[in-house]
Formats: structure tokens, C-alpha cells, sequence
């Protein structure tokens, strides 16, 4: 089956999700590739929306934390200092999906401003949420976006969320719980922190896609693995689901 970049990449952050794990969600492209995810390899992933819904499972993808849809099918609805007091911060969630305007080589994320000057930017973006804490506290995050140098770029115009810092040991010298991004899922392919020096690194690239037009797309000198994996493309099954879902929102 013919399939977009878009499909890929909703596709490749789908298959990153495991069955019987957590997941806080984020609205956009990471509720999709969740839900795809739980429609097809992974029936036992729990949703978590920041509104407060437990072990969603809408029909159609939600428009907002705050769409009944969530809801109506969750197995529980809490208040939403209990999703940050109890599940969150804690540790108790595995994985936390993100999206971002902006990301640095070491997974700092901006969704606030873009420009230099907070007071005056070129572009104010919606803000936070809950992301910082999802950064915070999940125990590995994943983010999904698509790749320009606009999107990725050498520094950050404002750090909403934190990534790995400037490198090694930031996490860590800040005590946030969890590991951080492990994972970043673009159009082009996938890149993975340094084990070392926690630099965004591309480790594998979508069908008929080089590792220079990678890098092209990238605002920093991004390293390469020696070895690239191939992403596979998606089955018919993967796009008929994630078709579907798009069909009903």
C-alpha cells in the first residue's frame, strides 16, 4: 500500500508504544500513534489523559485533554491533581508522548516561545500543560514530530520541557525521576540519546530516505550511528487502523 511521511511516522511511534505499559499522552500526534498502537499490537496499553481520564479508549481521536470522548471510555475519570499528585510524579506512568515546536540536540523541548525575547517573541506558542512534568517524571519519554531545521535546532528558544539538559548528569543534578526522551520519532526516521554524551543521534531511517536528507533537516551537526537500522513500512493493517480513526474524528 502507497502510505505518507506522516503515516510513517505515526506508524514508527505506534510500534515504539508496548502492550501491558503506561502511557501519558499528549494531544496531536502522539494521541494518534497511541491509539493506533492500542488498536493493533499493544490491546493492553493504558491511556492516561492530563484531564484526569484513566484506560481511555475513544472511538475517534479526541480533539483535547478536555473531549468527552475520553470520558465516556475511560475505566476511570479522577480529579487532575490526582493524575499529577498520585500517577505522575511518583513514577507510576512507563512512558510519556510528546510533541514539541522545538527541540535541541540533547530532547530540551520548547512549546512556549519562539524568538529570543520572552516578552516580545516572534511566535507565542499554547504553553506548557503538563508537559514539564511528564518530562519530569514518566520513566522514559518519547517524542513525536516532524523534522526541519525549524523544528530542530542547535538551542532552544525557551526550555519548556527538560530534555537531558547540556548533557550527562543535568537530570539528575535537577532530580527528575525519570530517564528523560529515549526516543525521538520524526518523518525521516528515528534518533536515540548518546549512552554517553545524551546527544540526539540517528540510529535509523525510514524507507527511501538517506542519511543526508536527515541532516539536512536537522539545525545541528546531528551524529549518525554506524550502523542505521531500516524502519519497516507499515502494514496494511497499521494504515488501515490509523486511516480509520482519522475517518471518524
Amino acid at each position: 500500500m502507497n502510505y505518507t511521511t506522516d503515516e510513517m511516522m505515526t506508524v514508527a511511534a505506534a510500534r515504539a508504544l508496548r502492550d501491558g505499559t503506561s502511557c501519558f499522552v499528549g494531544i496531536g500526534l502522539p494521541s494518534t500513534a497511541a491509539n493506533v498502537a492500542r488498536r493493533t499490537h499493544a490491546p493492553g496499553l493504558t491511556l492516561v489523559y492530563e484531564s484526569g481520564c484513566l484506560g481511555a479508549k475513544p472511538e475517534r481521536l479526541p480533539l483535547s485533554i478536555g473531549d468527552g470522548e475520553l470520558a465516556e471510555t475511560a475505566d476511570a475519570v479522577v480529579g487532575v491533581a490526582e493524575i499529577f499528585n498520585y500517577w505522575l510524579q511518583p513514577g507510576r506512568i512507563d512512558v510519556g508522548f510528546l510533541g514539541a515546536a522545538q527541540l535541541d540536540r540533547f530532547g530540551n523541548i520548547n512549546t512556549t516561545v519562539i524568538g529570543p525575547d520572552y516578552h516580545d517573541p516572534v511566535v507565542r506558542l499554547p504553553g506548557a500543560g503538563g508537559a514539564p512534568e511528564i518530562a519530569a517524571s514518566c520513566r522514559e519519554v518519547f517524542v513525536v514530530l516532524r523534522q526541519s531545521t525549524r523544528a530542530f535546532v542547535e538551542k532552544v528558544d525557551f526550555v519548556t520541557s527538560v530534555g537531558h539538559g547540556a548533557g550527562p548528569g543535568d537530570r539528575e543534578r535537577l532530580g527528575l525521576r525519570g530517564a528523560g526522551p529515549t526516543l525521538v520519532v520524526t518523518d525521516l526516521g528515528l534518533l536515540r540519546p548518546d549512552p554517553e554524551t545524551r546527544e540526539l543521534t540517528l540510529t535509523d531511517l525510514h524507507p527511501g530516505v538517506s542519511a543526508d536528507q536527515v541532516r539536512a533537516a536537522t539545525g545541528w551537526d546531528l551524529k549518525v550511528a554506524p550502523t542505521l537500522g531500516t524502519t519497516p513500512a507499515p502494514t496494511e493493517e497499521e494504515l488501515s487502523v490509523l486511516r480509520a480513526l482519522k475517518e471518524k474524528s
